[in-house]
């Protein structure tokens, strides 16, 4: 809840400023600094003079929020204030653990109502009422909340969503200068003082994300459009089109430069909320396109123009009223501009429409001037409180969610300031009252339910006399006799009503009423209302008139008669709500009023300052049953284990089987053991040498809740989430020790498997080797016999000379050419077999060649060419096993054969060189 102050209100007048902070200094250096009191209810004694000192004081240190219990109290600092709403400290209160540690902020209530709608536990709607005086900067401080929720509740996950999300913030924060345009205007205290309520419902999804938002209004004060105080301005709107339209647009609109209106009054004032440009930007983003634009600032040119038709004074009671020459030109424009028929306007405004008798017969009278002029007032009211209801609509159209979309709702009540001007009427009267009525909702449902329940509670409290102002409901609203009922009851009278006798009704039925006051040396008829805030004096003259808003029918009627397409949405055809017609003589059904209407105002709230102040200082704001207290702090125990085995046995009956009483006696146990562990804990929390801190803890147990204040919950939550941190540690630790178990013992199986599988491909390995060596030696033995024979064959054969002789040779065998050849090239070629066979294997190409001709030393002559000789043919016998003649020469540094050297087991049929096989002839025979 937030209670807006003006800033000045302490020191209304320049001449008692000076003394009044000179008495402040005096105060301040003989008590504590109070700027640094940041919640009133630390102040002592608690009365209207200390408060208002500390407010003075930290409002003079540019502090401008302060606490006062459940309430915010906020003083308008009438400058700008660099870095106050910056969105950096937007997200300081958002991510702070504990916003209520910081300074006092609006934000601060902004971030505590959201994590009310975000607890898991109980997610319940949240409500902020901003209430405060004219002036004070309700509408700034709704203007703030509403960006504060549009940043903190934002928080897509996806591009398209943040879209979104954005698009819904835009929208919502588009409707405040649209909303502020239409429904604001400039008065004696304020200059942009809103002139309507309006409730807005930011509406949240199950995650907390801004989804959309609704815009509700009630009682705008339509009068301000045909009659503005003096020194006071009409609606922001009006002002803008005359200022910042473009030469096009003011000569589509007949609104050329320095013309005179009479609804316009001041428009030599320049204010920051005459800003034309942002408004059609703002009405842009929330889906009202330009010429639907153009076409609503044409219907408002035209009212303008309508203020202008003055009429003149008919000397004949049976004529009608004519207009003044210089109106002729103005109610041309104005027809022109709202696209109605002269003749049938001009005949409306002049002749009045009355049903009388049974048969509902039809009779035309003339109006009087003052008529005319009460008609015209009537239709630019009509028109304009039309125009604006459509606006909202629309505006919630564009920025309201699908009822499945959203779940809960923070919503933002401003309503209108306590007011008392030196002229007061009926509009002053519905403000006051809806304010009086917030005060008496405030004391019903906080302070006195409070102070009752502490009573029923059994707890010792003393009752602090705060003032009821129950009366002064009773003096406007009660029954059967009240000032409302008295003027509902005039405006049922088909009669003229007088201001004087009006006066004199209300001053002799409720005479009785201790808030009604009286003030004879008046000059006019009035009377005198005390209320909570102050008494404030109401002009009866026009109150019954006001009350009444009478819609004639016929004006109804030639509205629906309009070409233009907007009024033609306003005012359709066949509307599904008729038209208030007057009240004829022989009907007595109840009209509906502005003041019946108000009565929407019962469900609000607001607060007494000091009176909270009294409560929140002396009283439990934490209220919890038994059974909660015990479900969420039992566990506080485990910091003092108790014996006491009451409150351990558990009991062995359904809780359908036990009776009220029987669980109580089952809860007390507990909830004493959980009391009884409050003071050690806060001896353990006291700060050594704080005095403050080693105070017993304000707890105190009911019959059926426990009573605490803010600082023992914290207390409280700080010391269960130890207990919790405990019990996570506990179970972390036997995780651990169980995931370290699980894995030591993956471990070993992994092992386990990890050898048998190398054991497997072992042996398998060593079986393809056993495999491979076994066909591989067969291979060698069954190539060195071969080899062996053939050299048997050639040095042991029969010696024949070439192409003669003996049939044993080899060139007697009749052979095929093909074997033959294949003989000679085995014969040629098997150590080259044998070198290659043992080769590296990286040798390949030119190095293989050279390899090849080093071991060999072939000739340069073709295969072909090469011939064996014969034992016989030459001078001594000769074979292959013989020395070479010479020395064999190698051009390689190292061998490129591997193991060319080495023999790997003493063999007779190991080779021992490059091209020389030790071959017995002995051994030969007896292959």
């Amino acid at each position: 809840m937030l209670q807006q102050v003006n800033g000045h209100s302490s020191s209304p007048d320049t001449h008692g400023r000076k003394p009044l902070r000179e008495d402040l200094q005096e105060f301040l250096g003989q008590e504590a600094p109070l700027h640094l009191l940041d919640d009133l209810t630390k102040v002592n004694p608690v009365m209207l003079e200390t408060v208002l000192r500390c407010l003075q004081a930290r409002y003079m240190a540019d502090t401008f929020y302060t606490n006062a219990g459940c309430t915010l109290v906020a003083l308008n600092p009438f400058k700008p204030v660099p870095q106050l709403y910056s969105p950096e400290l937007m997200k300081e209160y958002h991510t702070a653990p504990q916003p209520q540690k910081l300074k006092p902020h609006i934000f601060s209530v902004g971030e505590q109502t959201y994590r009310n709608v975000k607890s898991l536990i109980e997610p319940v709607n949240q409500s902020i009422v901003v209430s405060g005086e004219s002036g004070a900067g309700k509408t700034w401080t709704s203007r703030c909340l509403m960006k504060f929720y549009a940043v903190v509740a934002a928080s897509p996950t996806s591009w398209e969503s943040h879209r979104i999300a954005e698009r819904i913030e835009q929208r919502i924060l588009n409707s405040n200068p649209v909303m502020e345009a239409f429904g604001n205007a400039c008065t004696l205290r304020n200059n942009n003082s809103s002139r309507f309520g309006k409730f807005i419902q930011l509406q949240l999804n199950r995650a907390q994300q801004m989804t959309g938002a609704a815009v509700q209004t009630y009682l705008l004060e339509k009068t301000r459009v045909a009659c503005q105080a003096s020194s006071e301005r009409n609606f922001h709107i009006f002002y803008q089109i005359c200022k910042g339209a473009s030469a096009d647009e003011r000569l589509q609109w007949h609104l050329p430069e320095g013309a005179a209106f009479s609804w316009l009054p001041n428009p030599e004032r320049t204010l920051e909320e005459d800003c034309f440009k942002v408004t059609r930007e703002a009405m842009l983003h929330l889906g009202i396109n330009t010429p639907t634009q153009n076409n609503i600032f044409k219907l408002l040119a035209g009212l303008l123009h309508l203020g202008n038709i003055q009429f003149a004074d008919s000397g004949d009671e049976a004529q009608p009223c004519q207009l003044m020459d210089d109106a002729k030109c103005p109610f041309r424009t104005s027809a022109s501009l709202l696209w109605l028929p002269e003749d049938p306007l001009l005949e409306t405004l002049q002749i009045r429409t009355i049903r009388a008798g049974r048969q509902q017969q039809v009779f035309q009278k003339p109006c009087s001037r003052a008529e005319c002029d009460t008609r015209r007032d009537c239709l630019a009211k009509l028109v304009y409180s039309r125009l604006f209801d459509w606006l909202v609509s629309v505006i919630n159209s564009s920025i309201c969610a699908d009822p499945d979309s959203w779940t809960t709702f923070i919503g933002l009540l401003d309503v209108y300031g306590f007011e008392s001007f030196p002229s007061n009427s009926l509009e002053q009267l519905c403000i006051n009252y809806a304010n009086e009525k917030l005060q008496q909702h405030f004391v019903a449902h906080y302070l006195k339910a409070q102070q009752e329940e502490y009573a029923v509670e059994g707890l010792e409290w003393s009752f602090v006399n705060y003032r009821d102002n129950q009366n002064c409901l009773d003096l406007i609203e009660g029954s059967p006799i009240s000032i409302c009922s008295l003027i509902n009851e005039e405006c049922r009278l088909n009669r003229p009503s007088s201001a004087a006798q009006l006066q004199t009704r209300i001053e002799s039925a409720l005479a009785g009423s201790p808030c009604l006051g009286h003030d004879r040396l008046s000059p006019e008829p009035s009377f005198l209302v005390l209320h909570y805030a102050g008494p404030v004096r109401y002009h009866t003259a026009g109150l019954v008139e006001k009350n009444k808003d009478p819609i004639p029918p016929e004006l109804t009627r030639l509205l629906q008669q309009s070409q233009d397409p907007l009024l033609k949405v306003l005012f359709p055809a066949d509307p599904e709500e008729k038209s208030q017609e007057e009240p004829s003589g022989h009907s007595r059904a109840p009209v509906l009023t502005v003041v019946s209407k108000f009565k929407v105002l019962n469900q609000l709230e607001a607060c007494g300052l000091v009176e909270t102040i009294h409560i929140s200082a002396a009283g439990f704001p934490i209220r919890v049953s038994h059974q909660k207290f015990v479900e969420r702090y039992e566990l506080l125990r485990r910091l003092h284990p108790r014996t006491s085995q009451a409150a351990h046995s558990p009991s062995n009956k359904g809780p359908s089987e036990r009776s009220l009483h029987a669980e109580e006696a089952t809860l007390q146990p507990l909830l004493q053991d959980i009391l009884h562990t409050l003071p050690a804990l806060t001896q353990a929390a006291a700060t050594p040498g704080d005095p403050a801190e080693a105070t017993p803890a304000p707890v105190h147990c009911g019959r059926t809740k426990v009573f605490m204040t803010d600082s023992m919950l914290e207390l409280l939550e700080r010391r269960r989430a130890q207990v919790l941190e405990q019990c996570a540690r506990c179970i972390q630790d036997g995780w651990r020790r169980h995931r370290h178990r699980k894995q030591e013992r993956q471990r070993q199986a992994a092992v386990l498997i990890q050898a048998a599988t190398r054991s497997w491909l072992t042996r398998k390995r060593i079986q393809r080797l056993h495999t491979a060596a076994t066909v591989i030696k067969r291979a060698w033995q069954k190539w060195r016999t071969r080899m062996a024979f053939l050299a048997s064959e050639e040095l042991d054969g029969v010696e024949e000379k070439h192409g003669s002789q003996a049939p044993h040779s080899l060139s007697s065998f009749l052979l095929p050419h093909a074997q033959t050849w294949l003989l000679g090239a085995i014969i040629r070629l098997w150590p080259l077999g044998l070198v290659l066979a043992n080769a590296a294997v990286g040798a390949r190409g030119f190095q293989r060649k050279l390899v090849v001709w080093a071991c060999l030393q072939l000739p340069s002559s073709s295969p072909s060419s090469y011939t064996v000789q014969k034992a016989q043919e030459q001078a001594g016998v000769t074979s292959i096993r013989a020395l070479p003649q010479g020395s064999v020469k190698f051009h390689c540094r190292k061998s490129p054969l591997r193991y060319a050297d080495i023999c790997p087991e003493p063999s007779s049929y190991s080779v021992t060189g490059f091209n020389q096989i030790l071959l017995e002839r002995h051994r030969l025979s007896h292959v």
